[in-house]
Parts: C-alpha cells; sequence; structure tokens
C-alpha cells in the first residue's frame, strides 16, 4: 500500500495505471475510519482494479464555529487499519497544495437549490465545500467509481448532480448504513458522545423506524408523522433541527402517488450533530 501526501507523485502513480488501462475506484474520507468506511472500501476494491482512499479533514465544508479544529486526526491509526484491507494507495494531501489560493478565496463549486434545503438551510455553504474538495480530488485522482455512505444521503445527490452537471465519466455509488449494534449509524462523531448521550442516541434510530412504519401504514399524513417524529426526540433530549419526509431521487417534497421516498433526521444531543436516514418503497 503506497501511502501519498503530494499532488506530483500522486499524478504520476495515476498515469502509470491508467496507461495500462487499469480502472479506478475512489473512496474520499476525513479519516477516524469506523466499520463504515470499511465497507466503501470492500465495494470499491471489488469493483476497480485499483483502490485509492484520501484522508482529509476539509477546511471549508465547516461552518462557523463547528467542530474542524476538534475533529478527531487519526493518521497513524488509519494507516494501520487500511493495511488489513485491500487498499493500493491513500492520499493525504498538504492542505495549501490542495487549496493554493487558501481557504478564504480559493474557486468554490456551488451546487443550487439543492444545497440549500435540509443540511444545506443549517449549514449554509457545507456542500459548497464537500463539492469544492471532493472536485479537486476527482480531477487528480481520476477515479472511474466512487464510494460514500448512504447515511449522509444528502451529500450522495449532491455529488451526484455535481458529476452529471459537469459531464464527469465517474459512477458514483451509494453503499448502506452500517449500524452499531443497537441501530446508531455509524460516524466519526459518535465519539464525541458521552456515555449518557450514547444511550440516548438510539433514539433517532427509533423514530426513523416507527416513521417508516406509519408511512407503510398509510394511517397518518407526513406533516402529522414529521411533527410527532419531532416532539419525540424533543422529548428525549434532543435539539433537532429537522425531520423530513422527501422524495428519494431528488429530495423535493413528496407529490402524491410517490413511491420512493426517504425520511431524513438531524438533531444535536449535546454538543454533538447526529444524521441519520430510511429509505422505503411504497409501491
Amino acid at each position: 500500500m503506497d501511502v501519498i501526501f503530494d499532488l506530483k507523485t500522486l499524478r504520476e502513480k495515476i498515469r502509470f495505471w491508467k496507461k495500462d488501462g487499469l480502472s479506478i475506484s475512489f473512496v474520499p474520507t476525513m479519516g477516524n475510519l469506523h466499520a463504515g468506511h470499511l465497507s466503501l472500501i470492500s465495494g470499491a476494491s471489488e469493483k476497480g482494479d485499483k483502490t485509492i482512499v484520501s484522508i482529509f479533514v476539509n477546511p471549508i465544508q465547516f461552518g462557523h464555529g463547528e467542530d474542524y479544529e476538534k475533529y478527531p486526526s487519526t493518521l497513524d491509526h488509519d494507516l494501520t487499519k487500511l493495511g488489513d484491507e485491500s487498499v493500493d494507495m491513500v492520499f493525504a494531501p498538504n492542505l495549501n497544495e490542495l487549496y493554493p489560493a487558501g481557504i478564504e478565496s480559493d474557486t468554490r463549486v456551488t451546487i443550487p437549490a439543492l444545497s440549500e434545503i435540509l443540511c444545506g438551510k443549517f449549514r449554509p455553504g457545507h456542500f459548497s465545500g464537500v463539492a469544492t474538495v471532493v472536485m479537486k480530488l476527482f480531477n487528480n485522482v481520476q477515479p472511474d467509481f466512487s464510494f460514500f455512505g448512504a447515511k449522509d444521503f444528502q451529500q450522495i445527490l449532491v455529488i451526484r448532480r455535481m458529476v452529471e452537471d459537469l459531464l464527469l465519466p465517474i459512477e458514483i455509488v451509494s453503499m448502506p448504513i452500517i449500524r452499531e449494534i443497537d441501530g446508531l449509524a455509524m460516524s466519526s462523531r459518535n465519539s464525541y458522545l458521552s456515555k449518557v448521550e450514547r444511550a440516548s442516541s438510539v433514539e433517532i434510530y427509533s423514530v426513523l423506524v416507527q416513521a417508516a412504519k406509519s408511512l407503510s401504514e398509510g394511517f397518518t399524513s407526513i406533516d402529522e408523522i414529521e411533527t410527532q417524529s419531532i416532539s419525540t426526540l424533543a422529548q428525549k433530549g434532543f435539539d433537532v433541527e429537522y425531520c423530513s419526509v422527501r422524495q428519494s431521487l431528488d429530495l423535493a417534497t413528496p407529490t402524491a402517488g410517490n413511491k420512493n421516498l426517504v425520511i431524513l433526521v438531524a438533531a444535536w444531543l449535546g454538543e454533538t450533530r447526529l444524521i441519520d436516514n430510511i429509505r422505503l418503497d411504497l409501491s
């Protein structure tokens, strides 16, 4: 497994692989790897001839007052984990090289409308930051396939929209959410939770399961399901940003007869922001 820190060496390696006609699977991460990340790597290694994992905590996707400064940086531990996986290259880029004009004035990629709802409403500029760094990585890694976890459902749609609009020859692959035994979606930010908060955190998944059950049974309106879900989480100590039922294709408000839905939630538990979702097909 090669560990590369600079763009010149990365590009030389990519050129060599491309010359040999090898396909590339790419898994972009911010490190602090857990079983969810490893599932992406497993899928990636099955899809392409070569697998690349990037590790980079991207400052421009964090808003003012968010957790950029305390986000876990565990490169050595991550490299040990990746050494046991089917990974051909780890790319851990340098901040100044990735943002040559500086993080305040560097060019930005923006995806209209889709980036401004749900998480985008509460985290202005977040998805522009995500799209920008992913685009920079795509330009240099030149992957044929790129893998993302379904926990970040809106992020996947934003990246797919960017790839489609900018005509990039990359297949975006969504991998299932990996959960703890009690249902909590795995996330690097789960490490922020205290023992008491960790015990309460499972309520997010419980609320999603109940909401999906109510939708499947068809006895309750979407507005009532959303209101009840928010109320339940608030009673359990969560500060809820949203709990919303949307069309899974584009996150639009569901229309009559729409059967492919996703229920998404974002809520704070103490100082930790948690997100999760459940997809359901009512056909």
